[in-house]
């Protein structure tokens, strides 16, 4: 039986509070796909408009980005680096427990983070995150408890829709609390 989902209203609400986006790797930043070159070297597919996005939240509305997976490669560090992302939890088995470590480490409530994943691995803590999202072809497993299916698939795009959600909520309180005093005098 899947989650209902929430309305536009709810979802902005939701996506106001987050301080920390962490996602997974593998289907939410690539397209699940693996390339082997002729020496055996792995190789993965990254799009350019996953990594604007974390940029646009860090600049934009001061939000962290995080990766969180079960691999423990190279190529993820080397991604993270590029991304100047600090939180990076790799060879991660138990992604719940990861996630209380960095709600103490952080200080941080559960509804000020946000997680994207796609596959039952991710499940648990999908449940616990403030705002849990999923690429547009993620498993079903992870499209039932999600708060969010975005309109991008994995790998092309999905991590930026969850990022531009993101941004116009924080705006959108930014702007509220802007205008507060105005409303105030005016009265």
């Amino acid at each position: 039986m899947s989650k209902e989902k929430l309305s536009r209203k709810q979802i902005l609400k939701k996506a106001s509070k987050i301080k920390l986006v962490i996602t997974d790797v593998d289907g939410v930043l690539t397209d699940t796909g693996v390339y082997y070159s002729a020496k055996g070297e792995e190789l993965k597919r990254y799009s350019i408009r996953d990594g604007m996005g974390m940029e646009r939240l860090r600049k934009l509305v001061d939000v962290e980005t995080g990766i969180m997976t079960r691999e423990n490669t190279e190529i993820v560090t080397s991604r993270a680096k590029k991304l100047k992302i600090e939180e990076l939890y790799l060879g991660v088995l138990e992604k719940e427990k990861t996630f209380d470590e960095i709600l103490v480490k952080k200080n941080f409530k559960a509804e000020e983070i946000a997680y994207i994943g796609d596959d039952t691995i991710d499940v648990e803590i999908m449940k616990k995150s403030g705002l849990s999202a999923c690429p547009n072809d993620a498993t079903k497993f992870a499209k039932n408890v999600a708060d969010v299916i975005l309109e991008s698939k994995g790998g092309n795009g999905a991590f930026r829709d969850l990022a531009e959600i993101i941004i116009e909520a924080k705006q959108q309180k930014q702007k509220k609390v802007k205008d507060e005093p105005r409303k105030s005098k005016s009265r």
